[in-house]
């Protein structure tokens, strides 16, 4: 089933005016973490999803930055600006451009190489002329990615930018796509999303996702309005689902997809069973949906729930190690046609699942290295090997 609707006005270009009708925190007191469950309600928007889609959303950045930046400058906020990146027919306020069309953070070479022209204070220019000498080229990229273009303006006062020229070195400040947590058999109009709410420090500054935050502390339950689109995915169940054993890998935040097929497949006619493998840090304190989870195992929607809390003892048990611990059992689903699915962090989390899924298939199979790695590449190509990672 495709969820792109021609009916519907509302797309990423021209997003729908959305509300949040709940915002609750998943995790207990205690947790390291903060993770919510937020419903957006798309009601009115002839917008439709199926489960595997991903809700586009657009942000604004905090008041507080805005100010920074504007006095950082010189400015009042009311210059007229036109920023390369955006293309515009005619200009906008500074204020607007920095409140909701362009990223304060993330800033670039060009920048550093914009401020070398125009400073004067010889400390100043001696650490630019260093961080720009290309011998330091490894060292340039971590170091700009604790900044923000605040941070950089500070460090180098002595260079002076206009509101055009600052505005003309930034970028585009871009919608965030979160996996749909909800299935539109169950919630049609309204979309469910599980997000880490994003808290940091660089730089002796604290920083903050700006979508995640925008969505937790500055916008209004019910009131303030949201913009956002459907963005299709080629990630979510074949039309024979309903007879389709499924092997579902996403701790985390990476459940939200999940949640969605379990939803779309609980109750449903078909033979088809759901495994779930879901981590965290702590169970008392980080397991998401514990009641929901709880129930559908109960149900028999669930065939198998095994859950991995890395802090519960000394040893750090991960998602990975629960796959190898049923090793077995997972390979004679994979060879009955079970469909495996994977959600979540790309760079450590993918990596040590895709690792573990290969040592199953050499061990269990029997297959060499490169069988094993065969197996997993005939399995990609057949759509039964799944990613949606971050």
């Amino acid at each position: 089933m495709s969820s792109e609707n021609a009916v519907s006005l509302y797309s990423k270009t021209n997003p729908f005016p959305a509300r949040i009708s709940e915002n609750r925190l998943l995790n207990a007191p205690g947790s390291a973490k903060e993770t919510r469950h937020f419903i957006v309600d798309i009601n009115g928007s002839g917008l439709s999803y199926t489960v595997g889609d991903s809700l586009g959303v657009f942000s604004v950045n905090r008041t507080e930055e805005v100010n920074e930046l504007i006095a950082e400058i010189g400015a009042t906020g009311d210059e007229l600006v036109s920023p390369a990146m955006l293309k515009l027919e005619t200009p906008i306020i500074l204020r607007e451009a920095w409140t909701s069309r362009l990223a304060l953070a993330g800033p670039t070479p060009k920048l550093l190489k914009t401020l070398a022209e125009k400073v004067t204070d010889e400390a100043e220019k001696a650490q630019l002329a260093d961080l720009l000498d290309p011998e330091n080229k490894d060292a340039l990229r971590p170091w700009l990615e604790e900044r923000h273009y605040i941070d950089i303006l500070q460090a180098f006062s002595s260079a002076k930018l206009s509101a055009q020229e600052l505005v003309d070195l930034q970028r585009r400040l871009m919608p965030r796509l979160y996996s749909i947590a909800s299935s539109p058999r169950v919630s049609p109009q309204c979309v469910h999303l599980t997000v880490a709410v994003v808290r940091y420090e660089t730089n002796n500054r604290e920083r903050v996702g700006v979508c995640s935050t925008f969505m937790a502390d500055r916008v209004e339950v019910n009131e303030t309005p949201v913009p956002v689109f459907v963005s299709n995915s080629h990630f979510g169940l074949p039309e024979d689902h309903a007879d389709r054993d499924i092997i579902m890998v996403g701790p985390g935040t990476g459940i939200a997809p999940f949640r969605a097929f379990v939803q779309e497949r609980a109750g449903q006619s078909g033979h088809g069973r759901n495994w779930v493998f879901f981590g965290d840090q702590h169970e008392a304190t980080d397991f998401l949906y514990a009641d929901e989870w709880k129930n559908y195992v109960a149900e028999g929607d669930v065939t198998k729930l095994d859950l991995a809390w890395s802090r519960d003892q000394a040893e750090k048990i991960y998602v990975q190690d629960k796959m190898r611990e049923s090793g077995a059992e997972l390979w004679q689903w994979l060879e009955g046609g079970a469909i495996f699915y994977v959600c979540g962090d790309a760079k450590r989390m993918a990596k040590d699942v895709d690792k573990a899924l290969h040592d199953i298939a050499a061990t269990q199979g029997g297959l060499s290295e490169e069988g094993a790695v065969a197996f997993v590449k005939q399995l990609k190509k057949d759509k039964r090997y799944q990613r949606d990672v971050y």
